[in-house]
């Protein structure tokens, strides 16, 4: 008896026409998701050719390493060590201009593309001021960030184990501070959720490449209403932070107090997009384009 009077409840929130849906048509908005070019550490050593006397050389492969550390490109000046991918500079004169350009090295020393930076008059380059240099290796790092997303592309569509040819799987984690049952509702609804758009969700952290928390906050609000900010948290196997979707919504005070109902489905399903395009921009579902030699 207890078991059917709990489930009276439930039946009639789904079944009521006039339910609030104070989430629905609003999927939230995805965080920035942090780029992942392909080596553990990119190498820039000194380069021996950029028509640069040998500290201008030196301080041009230091500019280039900090604009591509400020794009979030693992990058360090100097000496190559074992393992690392390299970045190889040179510069060519035409006519009176100076064109740096880059190539991306694998650890097994085999060129992985090449890209240009925009060409600098002969006679400025070879002053080397260093306002100069620092420009130039700010308006190359764009291109060479560009060149490191490609390769990695490639290098993800090749390997049969990459994520790129398997489904991820995607444990969906615990739901924190939702008042009432909206903790249990919300996971519930978006493990359901989440396979409908083709994710494989599993039920243990063992083995799975993404994880999905969700965070409730709730406050006052003028009017009798109650604002309420949920937050989906994805993070890699490695518990890097790749971004998140968030929801914001006034709901009349006590909405959510108790059963969740029909609201956990409705955010869940408009949440779930969200979550699966930061998944997608991770897995490489997401558009990338293949390397160019160039």
């Amino acid at each position: 008896m207890r078991a059917a009077l709990a489930l009276a409840p439930l039946l009639l929130l789904a079944a009521c026409g006039s339910l609030p849906r104070p989430f629905e048509g609003n999927p939230g908005a995805v965080g920035r998701i942090l780029s992942r070019p392909p080596p553990a550490r990119l190498a820039v050593p000194q380069p021996g050719n950029m028509l640069l006397p040998a500290d201008a050389g030196r301080r041009f492969a230091d500019n280039v390493t900090a604009a591509l550390v400020a794009r979030e490109v693992p990058a360090i000046a100097g000496p190559v060590r074992r393992g690392d991918w390299r970045l190889d500079m040179h510069a060519q004169q035409t006519g009176a201009s100076i064109t740096p350009s880059f190539t991306v090295t694998d650890p097994t020393g085999k060129p992985q593309g090449s890209t240009e930076g925009p060409p600098v008059a002969a006679t400025d380059w070879a002053a080397a001021a260093p306002d100069v240099l620092a420009k130039e290796a700010a308006a190359s790092a764009p291109a060479i960030a560009t060149l490191l997303t490609r390769i990695d592309a490639v290098l993800r569509r090749s390997d049969p184990n990459s994520l790129v040819n398997r489904p991820p799987r995607v444990l969906v984690a615990e739901v924190t501070g939702a008042p009432g049952d909206g903790n249990r509702a919300l996971a519930m609804e978006m493990r359901r959720q989440l396979p409908q758009l083709g994710e494989m969700v599993q039920d243990t952290p063992n083995g799975a490449d993404f994880t999905v928390t969700g965070e409730v906050r709730t406050s006052e609000a003028p009017g009798g209403q109650t604002r309420v900010e949920i937050s989906w948290h994805v993070v890699d196997a490695q518990g890097h932070d790749l971004g998140k979707v968030v929801q914001l919504n006034d709901v009349p005070a006590g909405t959510l107090n108790g059963l969740w109902g029909d609201v956990a489905l409705v955010v869940a399903q408009q949440a779930a997009a969200g979550v699966k395009d930061v998944i997608d921009k991770q897995t490489g579902r997401g558009g990338d384009t293949a390397a160019s030699g160039k």
